[in-house]
């Protein structure tokens, strides 16, 4: 069996969560709702996001904290102060030990710190000190017996001394007003004020009341119980209940008139049975110091719930209120409980271990259970067997026929008869073997089924509902996952991941419903579910939400309840949620269920954003923390930004998402996301504004925070290094201008030169042309020589034949004169000197020795003429020529293997 006792919703902190050690002393929050802890590690701080711890000064335990004005004061062994909030955002313990002058807290510890008009009081364990807020100065109040605790009651202090009783300040003495034996022998843990009394509440003996001098037992029916426990520690909240920590049995919530209205304990949510602390937070949050761990109790919450922490109960899958009792049909089976006792609890219906899918009231009273083994019919904690066919998915009354009830099961639908007072399965459908968990019922024997695979069917089924008639598909409405169908207000509705959908059954196809898609956009789920109010029920990835219909516009009216998916825990496409009475609902969970009172839930509420820390770190992983009222301005070096904020909200059901903007870089939002830190990397040098706000459910915060900063430009873009670019590209622009100058300077000497290469080129080309044409000259003036002496030879050579010597004789003579004719060899020197004009000169140079007639010679050489052509030139015999060759060869010193046309071709 399964405790079925409902309460209020507990968020757990480990020792991992808050990165402290086990043991938790005392709670208290500042103005900005942050939470802090006296932790055995030291002060605890929680901005509703992040945990942040702080050694305590001296490395001892962390005995008492409170949080005064925009102070944190603590207290731990031998030592007490005050912690404040530094310009970095992070806290700085300020020592008052210093002031206490020769009041030395020796060998002692600090175990409480009230508030009281301008005095701040440290509890020690025998002395109490007053420190003065305003003149810092102290006033100590010291007792020889352990002074046990200190209690803030009505504006008077008063305290319980060990051995002696209870003491009240009156005129700054201490009066002793109650030495009863049950304060001497029983420990006082609170002392409260209450219709004009005085309600002290002991740690075994439960709660007295103490009035006109006379001390009793307070007649509340929580004391037999008290009497029990033992309790450590205790609060009383603003609506005048009381909340009781004990030692090991965890906490015990007694009403005003001192009813005990519900026992939390580790077995159902609490993090550890022993209660050192408890604190009531500005939302009426009950904090619970642990002796491992610490937990925020939602007790006001419109939210209730049932965790299944033991397994025995398993997943909620549907539930249904029947006869005054709470069914639930979970994957374990089906379990019920009377609504009239809280404290009752779960029994099993027998024979329905399995799965089951739902259930079902009919007119006639019949509470019907759709299983995976079959279909059961329900009677308290019996089940008899109505059908073993496998998987009973859904059922619908058939209208005008109360008798039939039509079963939507895994391989179609079925027909339920009651015959008597007995039901039992009449009939298979023909015709339609798909899965029919969702259908509806339309006129004239019409079915609708959708198979989230396969689309909607629109199935007409004969009189006698035993066979499908006709059959077709819905093809207006897309395939896909997520799609479910339901009646509302004698219409019938289909909804998918494209929206809600209402079927107009005169053109019998679906049509968009804009009102409502628009309104449950994103949508998330299949089920819809309409509750006995008439209410329509949608869940979606953030919220469940119910529809109404306005009386005058009748147009849709949306109430949105902000409860993620994650939190409430649902399955996905079996939500399920029943009305119990009243406003009071309950919503099947994967480890139980939530009871929701509509009525209860808050209003508007004001919350508040707020920016934590802000922190730069440079490339090379240096960290460095900014001031959080300044604007920032830093190096283009330093190449991450991390920023961290929080809205202190600690509502189990609510959560709390964040969104911001960076003017400078992107104009609009970002989309909402759940994490309080947001990182820059590698901006570009400039002017920026961050501004972040956040969400509470579908709440917005009531501020923005912002932070402006200046990225610096780096040092190769300040204005000096911008004017050493600038002279820089001046002087590249000059040493470009003047190499491009060089270069086209070169390239024209180099064209220049070319081009007078090319001139002269030409120009030896011509004088090439010259010479060989003074040489043509020159051989065929030779050539000319040499065929006029050759042809004056024979002529005389034929004269000397005749026989007429007078008469010939002055022929032969100017035949001789001709060939010795000098003037032939002036105009061959002309000639010649005209085509190598040097080789005279150079000859000369080298052999001075050399005749006119060597000259000659030598010139004729140079022609490279033979010996039988110079011969005709000098007028003598070719043998003459070898001779004369001889001769030079020995003017010019020539050895005998050097050739002698060779030498003179060298000059």
């Amino acid at each position: 069996m399964s405790f079925g006792q409902e309460l209020p919703p507990v968020e757990t902190f480990s020792t991992s969560d808050y990165n402290g050690e086990n043991q938790n002393w005392m709670i208290t929050q500042n103005t900005n709702k942050y939470i802090y802890v006296a932790n055995n590690l030291g002060l605890l701080e929680y901005n509703g996001s992040d945990w942040t711890p702080y050694r305590s000064p001296n490395h001892t335990i962390l005995r008492a904290v409170k949080a005064i004005d925009n102070r944190i004061y603590s207290g731990c062994y031998e030592e007490f102060g005050y912690w404040e909030r530094h310009e970095y955002g992070h806290l700085v313990y300020q020592s008052l030990i210093p002031k206490l002058g020769d009041k030395i807290l020796s060998d002692d510890q600090i175990w409480d710190i009230l508030d009281y008009e301008d005095w701040v009081l440290f509890q020690a364990g025998h002395a109490l000190y007053f420190y003065d807020k305003v003149s810092e100065e102290f006033k100590t109040i010291n007792s020889e017996n352990i002074i046990y605790k200190v209690f803030n009651v009505n504006n008077r202090i008063y305290y319980h001394v060990a051995n002696e009783g209870i003491y009240v300040l009156e005129e700054g003495e201490p009066k002793l007003i109650l030495n009863d034996k049950i304060v001497i022998e029983d420990r006082v843990i609170d002392i409260f004020y209450k219709n004009e009394k005085l309600i002290i509440l002991t740690r075994n003996s439960g709660f007295f009341q103490f009035v006109d001098k006379e001390f009793e037992a307070w007649d509340v029916s929580s004391n037999k119980r008290l009497k029990e426990l033992n309790i450590f520690s205790s609060i009383q909240l603003r609506d005048q209940s009381f909340v009781l920590g004990t030692i090991s049995n965890g906490l015990v919530k007694v009403s005003q008139d001192g009813e005990i209205d519900y026992e939390i304990n580790q077995r159902k949510g609490l993090a550890n049975n022993t209660v050192l602390t408890l604190f009531e937070d500005y939302e009426n949050n009950v904090w619970t110091g642990l002796d491992n761990g610490i937990n925020c109790i939602n007790v006001n919450s419109s939210i209730k719930t049932f965790i299944d922490y033991n397994g025995s109960i398993g997943t909620v899958y549907t539930t249904l209120i029947f006869n005054n009792q709470l069914y639930v049909g979970t994957n374990q089976g089906l379990f019920f409980r009377s609504l009239e006792s809280k404290n009752q609890d779960f029994k099993f219906v027998k024979g329905t271990a399995g799965q089951v899918w739902s259930l079902f009231n009919d007119e006639n009273e019949n509470l019907f259970c759709g299983h995976h083994l079959g279909t059961f019919l329900i009677n308290e904690d019996k089940a008899t067997s109505i059908s073993s066919i496998l998987g009973a998915w859904n059922f619908k009354t058939v209208p005008n026929r109360n008798n039939l009830l039509l079963q939507g099961n895994y391989d179609g639908l079925y027909v339920l008869q009651k015959e008597g007072s007995t039901w039992k399965l009449r009939n298979k459908i023909d015709g339609f073997k798909n899965s029919s968990r969702f259908f509806e019922i339309n006129d004239h024997n019409q079915i609708l089924v959708n198979h989230e695979y396969k689309g909607v069917f629109n199935i007409q089924l004969d009189s006698t509902l035993h066979k499908v008639i006709d059959i077709k598909h819905q093809s207006e409405l897309e395939l896909g996952k997520n799609s479910g169908l339901i009646s509302y207000k004698n219409n019938i509705l289909y909804t998918s991941e494209d929206g809600v959908f209402d079927y107009i059954k005169k053109e019998g196809k679906f049509k968009k419903n804009l009102d409502l898609s628009e309104k449950f956009s994103p949508y998330k789920s299949v089920k819809m579910v309409v509750d006995q109010k008439g209410k329509l029920w949608l869940f979606s990835e953030d919220n469940i939400s119910f529809v109404s219909y306005d009386n005058l516009t009748n147009k849709p009216e949306v109430t949105t309840i902000s409860i993620p998916n994650n939190l409430r825990k649902g399955v996905l496409g079996f939500e399920n949620i029943q009305h119990i009475e009243k406003e009071n609902y309950v919503l099947g969970t994967s480890n139980g269920y939530l009871t929701m009172d509509l009525s209860q839930i808050k209003n508007k509420r004001e919350y508040h954003i707020y920016l934590n820390a802000v922190t730069i770190s440079s490339l090379n992983d240096e960290t460095k923390d900014l001031p959080l009222a300044l604007n920032g301005d830093f190096n283009y070096d330093y190449g991450t930004l991390h920023f961290n904020f929080s809205v202190p909200e600690y509502d189990k059901f609510l959560e709390v998402n964040y969104q911001y903007r960076l003017e400078g870089k992107m104009e609009k939002w970002s989309s909402w996301s759940e994490s309080p830190n947001i990182q820059f990397e590698n901006l570009t040098f400039g002017d920026y504004k961050l501004e972040v706000r956040g969400k509470v459910g579908n709440q917005q915060t009531e501020n923005s925070v912002s932070y402006a900063f200046t990225i610096n430009r780096p040092w190769y873009l300040s204005n000096v290094a911008i004017f050493v670019y600038l002279l820089l590209l001046l002087v590249i622009g000059l040493l470009i201008h003047k190499a491009y100058k060089f270069y086209y300077e070169r390239i024209l000497r180099l064209e220049h030169i070319k081009s007078e290469r090319a001139f002269m080129q030409i120009k030896n080309e011509k004088l090439n042309q010259d010479i060989e044409g003074k040489n043509r000259e020159l051989a065929i003036s030779t050539m000319s020589i040499i065929k006029k002496n050759e042809l004056l030879r024979k002529i005389k050579k034929e004269l000397k034949v005749t026989k007429d010597k007078e008469d010939i004789s002055s022929a032969i003579k100017l035949i001789d004169t001709n060939l010795n004719n000098n003037k032939d060899w002036k105009f061959f020197k002309q000639a010649f000197n005209n085509a190598d004009k040097d080789f005279m000169d150079k000859i000369k140079a080298a052999h001075p020795d050399l005749t006119p007639n060597d000259l000659r010679f030598c010139a004729y050489l140079r022609l490279n003429l033979s010996s039988k052509e110079m011969a005709p030139l000098l007028n003598i015999s070719t043998k003459s020529v070898e001779t004369k060759r001889y001769r030079l060869r020995k003017r010019l010193q020539l050895h005998h293997d050097e050739s002698l046309v060779n030498y003179i071709l060298k000059f």
